[in-house]
């Protein structure tokens, strides 16, 4: 990644903050969303990209965005931008259509309300579900010869033939 972009980050719960300050443009665009997505951890949900101090962005900054909240998506995380209306980059997301895609706050929200992403994975101090007890007696495998022929329960074990 070039100068062009500074990139700081944090975390509170399952949530990654990342600031972007400076110019996305095709000369650093993917690095970053690269360097974001490999540096966010499993265990968060929810990845806030902070595109406050973002000055200017290209098509391939789009893009990369674009490939960075399917990556995320991958991994069950989600991705919000925050890109307030007076941004000088606001235009840009708003006729890519990137906020179709991705949601775009004003600002960041209070990260300690953020509810979770994904409501199948239990918070992190959570207690570990106990598994049900079983209803049914463990079922017994047995290998089959692929050179016998496989008997059918309706005709009484019988083979024809």
């Amino acid at each position: 990644m070039t100068d062009l972009a500074r990139v700081e980050t944090s975390r509170s719960g399952t949530t990654q903050l990342a600031r972007v300050t400076g110019e996305l443009d095709l000369s650093n665009a993917r690095a970053l969303t690269d360097a974001l997505a490999h540096a966010v951890p499993d265990d968060v949900t929810l990845v806030v990209v902070d595109l406050t101090g973002t000055t200017y962005v290209d098509s391939a900054a789009i893009a990369s965005f674009f490939r960075l909240s399917q990556r995320l998506r991958d991994r069950r995380q989600d991705l919000r931008l925050v890109v307030p209306t007076t941004s000088p980059i606001r235009a840009v997301v708003e006729l890519t259509r990137l906020s179709q895609v991705i949601p775009v706050d004003e600002s960041v929200p209070p990260l300690q309300d953020v509810p979770m992403a994904y409501a199948a994975l239990p918070p992190p101090a959570a207690p570990a579900p106990t598994a049900p007890a079983p209803t049914a007696p463990d079922a017994t495998v047995t290998a089959v010869d692929p050179e016998e022929p496989l008997e059918r329960a309706d005709d009484g074990g019988h083979r024809n033939g």
